[in-house]
């Protein structure tokens, strides 16, 4: 009979075989797995209506970014302001997805679920209603908040539901497979909605798949256990949420209001006073913390999440800095410039699937070292073919296929890295720290390589730019990984 452990590992190697956009939940489906569960089997159609709410989370990381030049043209306004579309959702996703798990144990699974659902869905509809830069962006904080709720919340539910081991792990691999399509789906819908609707259209969507998954879920999701925690660290939160807000602001308004603006090297100085004031506060707070320090001395955690956060600088500053790109310089239309993204999304939804059970025998360093090492090459490829060269589409598709494969071979590594490293009673926290460590590094490519575009002459010039900075990057990723990941399968 399958013991808990076991199921933690299966539930590991599911999530992280099943793709990159469920990757960085694997190990805290793990840790879940150990809390109790109910003795009756689930009703049909509970794994798809959590499936659906976290579905929303992960499409509208990528759906907006083939919406923004329309987005600039109805709302008028200029580079920064897209950064700040892009950066306003992720900004939030990443400074409270550790709170977010402490709230699903605190107040239960679907409670919070629930919450961050409606949440989700009616901020989704009012933000096709944002006639100015403004209220659109203060959405998208907001909905990066309440996407927060529906990650750690929908895990809690499953494992309440799923008894067994066995079939606990086959739901988490499932619910993986299903949430792991948005990345591919992202730039295609916005493509496709933005030409045929509007650029509203990308957040419209979010309602009615909102209404279907609430209809589930009122229904069918089991009450989840409330653990009377405490531990909860307002510091630490706040710390951090203002150092990450902060470093942001200064690097979207640097490159637009010139560095020595005032209100620069103040963020700057913010960032840094806040970025000190969280460790101090983690340091001061023990176990009890948001995100406990000594997880930082297990081998290999530490180059696990900085290789993370460099994944995903890459990733979604190739896909900011490419939208704007494919539409303004070569003139495609949303929906061609959407499925213009497929050689890069198509290999993300398939081949984690080998990944997963290449890492379970060879361990985590040599995939993950190889994934940055296609995805450097993808985007390094591309940046001397940003002019009218014909094999400027040749390039490009070799390109972000190259890039496609090195995300589903690194992102599901990764997981496996950090699932293999921590102590087990911070499974789950390792995991969000991952998770949280990505989304860092989503906001800081769009900052970034947005700054590198705003500076640079010309569209063609600023975008061989940052393909060359995010080619960098990508390679650092893979020193990082061939250096600090262990080369053994992590042990069950």
């Amino acid at each position: 009979m399958a013991t808990q452990a076991d199921a933690r590992s299966a539930a590991s190697a599911a999530a992280a075989a099943a793709g990159p956009a469920a990757a960085a939940t694997a190990a805290a489906a793990g840790s879940a797995a150990a809390a109790p569960a109910g003795s009756a089997g689930p009703p049909r159609g509970l794994l798809v209506g959590l499936s659906l709410g976290y579905f929303m989370v992960l499409l509208d990381l990528t759906v907006v970014s083939v919406a923004l030049p329309a987005i600039a043209d109805r709302l008028g306004v200029g580079l920064s302001g897209l950064q700040w579309v892009t950066n306003g959702y992720t900004v939030t996703f990443a400074a409270l997805l550790l709170t977010a798990g402490w709230l699903s144990d605190r107040f239960g699974g679907r409670r919070v679920f629930l919450c961050g659902l409606v949440a989700f869905g009616l901020l989704s509809g009012v933000s096709a209603l944002a006639d100015t830069l403004p209220v659109l962006v203060a959405l998208r904080l907001a909905l990066g908040a309440a996407g927060a709720l529906l990650l750690p919340s929908s895990l809690a539910v499953i494992t309440r539901a799923y008894a067994d081991p066995a079939a606990r792990a086959r739901a988490v691999g499932a619910w993986a497979a299903i949430t792991g399509a948005a990345l591919a789906a992202g730039p295609v819908v916005g493509g496709v909605l933005t030409a045929a609707v509007g650029w509203q259209a990308v957040f419209l969507v979010n309602v009615p798949l909102a209404a279907v998954s609430l209809a589930v879920t009122v229904r069918r999701a089991p009450e989840t256990v409330r653990k009377p925690r405490g531990g909860f660290d307002p510091v630490g939160q706040l710390t951090a949420a203002v150092a990450l807000a902060a470093l942001v602001y200064a690097l979207i308004e640097g490159a637009d209001l010139g560095w020595s603006a005032a209100r620069v090297p103040g963020a700057l100085a913010l960032a840094v006073v806040a970025a000190v004031g969280f460790v101090l506060a983690e340091r001061r707070a023990g176990d009890a913390a948001m995100v406990p320090l000594r997880m930082f001395r297990s081998p290999g955690f530490s180059p696990a999440v900085a290789a993370g956060l460099l994944a995903n600088f890459g990733l979604s500053g190739l896909l900011f800095v490419l939208s704007l790109f494919f539409q303004d310089a070569r003139h495609y239309s949303p929906a061609v410039a959407g499925l213009a993204f497929l050689p890069l999304t198509l290999p993300t939804a398939v081949n984690p699937l080998w990944t997963g059970r290449l890492v379970g025998r060879i361990g985590p360093r040599r995939p993950a070292t190889t994934g940055f090492v296609l995805m450097g090459a993808g985007a390094l490829l591309q940046a001397p073919f940003t002019g009218d060269s014909a094999l400027a589409p040749a390039a490009t598709l070799t390109g972000l296929l190259a890039f496609g494969f090195g995300v589903s071979f690194a992102l599901p590594a990764l997981v496996a890295a950090v699932a293999g490293t921590v102590p087990a009673e911070f499974a789950g926290t390792g995991a969000g720290v991952l998770n949280s460590a990505r989304q860092v590094g989503a906001s800081l490519g769009v900052a970034v390589l947005g700054a590198v575009l705003d500076l640079s002459p010309s569209g063609a010039d600023g975008t061989r730019r940052a393909l060359l900075a995010a080619g960098a990057a990508l390679l650092l990723g893979a020193v990082v990984a061939a250096t600090g990941l262990r080369g053994k399968a992590p042990a069950a």
